[in-house]
């Protein structure tokens, strides 16, 4: 498969210093140098990654990942800024990126955190693979792992990306009991250690969507002092 990544980033030398090292690296790289145009783009073409900078003229690069992952759900998307604040990183983790680098950056340091995420992408998979078949059924609700599709009472329930991936990984290992750092090392990676609000609001937005009382979960359940679990088939019988 052609490893094509766009990159979307205003600053020209920037950008051709990550084009060209990609290039050398095996990547077929493309440059837009703005925010609107490199939404277009990612919408219109298939690329195996994204490569967005988050400060960009006509579109900031907060709303463009957003916008993409209104409609590719799974596109990797690696947020690059110039900003150390912490909100910054924690927004763009909640509005869909994979991950961030802060520039300055070494050229090294980008290249192994493309493949990393690559590389948790295929991770996750056998993750939820491991004991699970290509289509699980809880009581109502039916998650397709081959078509990343659910379903609850016969209608399509839109996840992004990483609920998804949280879902589905619960479903495969029902009563296991996950910690907020196992769920972190799995679905976003070793180097996310701490952000453990980021897993809880991606399960409180999991669960307002599948639950049908958020507040009293019928199938994500908490474990105190430990994480998180998916219920067992016995307890969904009525």
């Amino acid at each position: 498969m052609d490893k094509k990544v766009l990159i979307i980033e205003d600053d020209p030398d920037i950008a051709d210093l990550i084009y060209y090292h990609l290039k050398d690296v095996g990547f077929i790289p493309e440059n837009v140098f703005d925010g609107e145009s490199g939404l277009e783009k990612a919408l219109e073409n298939d690329y195996q990654f994204v490569i967005l900078d988050l400060m960009l003229p006509r579109l900031d690069g907060y709303e463009v990942c957003k916008r993409i992952r209104e409609v590719k759900k799974t596109l990797p998307i690696l947020m690059l800024t110039s900003k150390s604040d912490e909100f910054d990183k924690v927004l763009g983790l909640e509005l869909g990126a994979d991950d961030y680098l802060t520039k300055p950056f070494g050229l090294r340091e980008l290249t192994a955190r493309i493949k990393a995420i690559l590389r948790r992408g295929e991770a996750v998979k056998d993750a939820i693979a491991e004991d699970a078949q290509k289509e699980v059924l809880f009581g109502d609700m039916v998650i397709n792992l081959e078509k990343r599709k659910v379903t609850l009472g016969g209608r399509t329930i839109e996840l992004t990306a990483k609920e998804f991936d949280l879902l589905a990984l619960f479903a495969a290992h029902p009563g296991r009991a996950y910690t907020r750092q196992e769920l972190l090392d799995i679905v976003w990676g070793y180097q996310f250690d701490g952000y453990d609000h980021t897993v809880n609001s991606h399960i409180n937005r999991l669960r307002a969507k599948v639950e049908p009382d958020p507040a009293n979960p019928t199938y994500i359940k908490t474990v105190w002092g430990v994480g998180y679990r998916f219920s067992e088939e016995e307890e969904l019988l009525p």
